[in-house]
């Protein structure tokens, strides 16, 4: 057996295709584009790619791109009164603060500084309990483009077997709450798993993002699995899943490759929340239910 490839790129490109119709029916409904600021804090070389990519998105698809540069030294008092003239902006429909953040500044001050019906990430304790409870939200960006990517593939995801390997904020733990959402029977694990090959070789659907090159095996694959890999690891061979392609490919019925699968899917999402944000902010109704 050979997996298919499973193409997010070409997913993507989709999605901001229509989502790029809907943001012209939004100009035109309300004669300005929906708004979307990007923050970043310090020099980080890979927060300063994904902003680039984010903000030549933004503007691709036709969006408002407001990014702000600071220096790595400056203070939480200051990025916190940029966040709050944000959130009383009123050509700014979304808020994303990039992080990691430098060491002084505290994460989840910042988090809970974004109003909740901007956080377009998906970060914030209110749309986190919101996704726990069933309750419309923002949902963070790359957990809704690895779910768009299995109903692509799986149709109705009802009654299967998932294992989630990771359990961070942004990935893991609202990965769960989709896939139980959508009547899957999900198995959370992580590196410290016990017999984490057992884990894994029961599930209908994998979701590695654990952050370990190659951590899970070809051989833990159930046989017509379909694996969603969302590890970008860069080690002296290139960029790496935390899935071993090859062996996985050899077993499951789909796989994303690493990179060009989940990680073209996490920018149009955050255009997706950022379009969502303003047709609800602007009281005009999304005429595409598809996104």
């Amino acid at each position: 057996m050979t997996a298919d490839i499973i193409d997010g790129k070409a997913f993507a490109a989709g999605l901001r295709d229509r989502i790029t119709v809907q943001v012209a029916a939004f100009r035109q409904a309300t004669g300005r584009a929906p708004g979307l600021a990007v923050v970043l804090v310090g020099e980080d070389p890979a927060s300063a790619v994904y902003v680039r990519n984010k903000g030549k998105a933004t503007i691709a698809a036709g969006m408002a791109s407001f990014e702000y540069r600071l220096p790595a030294d400056l203070d939480q008092a200051d990025l916190t009164a940029l966040v709050e003239t944000l959130n009383a902006d009123p050509a700014v429909d979304g808020i994303l603060v990039q992080l990691p953040l430098p060491p002084q500044i505290d994460d989840r001050a910042v988090l809970l500084a974004i109003d909740p019906d901007k956080d377009v990430d998906g970060f914030h304790p209110l749309n986190v309990g919101r996704l726990a409870t069933g309750v419309p939200g923002f949902v963070s960006c790359t957990p809704l483009g690895c779910l768009a990517l299995l109903k692509d593939r799986l149709g109705d995801l009802a009654g299967l077997d998932a294992v989630v390997i990771g359990r961070s904020n942004i990935v893991g733990k609202p990965m769960v709450q989709l896939l139980i959402a959508e009547s899957c029977t999900v198995t959370v694990a992580h590196s410290k798993t016990r017999n984490l090959s057992s884990v894994v070789r029961r599930a209908d659907i994998v979701i590695a993002a654990v952050g370990r090159p190659a951590l899970i095996k070809g051989d833990w694959i159930k046989p017509g699995a379909v694996v969603i890999d969302v590890g970008l690891n860069r080690t002296e061979l290139g960029l790496v899943g935390d899935v071993d392609f090859a062996g996985a490919a050899s077993v499951a019925s789909a796989i994303t490759p690493v990179p060009g699968g989940v990680g073209p899917m996490t920018i149009a999402y955050l255009l997706r929340n950022t379009l969502i944000s303003a047709c609800r902010r602007a009281g005009v109704d999304l005429a595409d239910d598809t996104l």
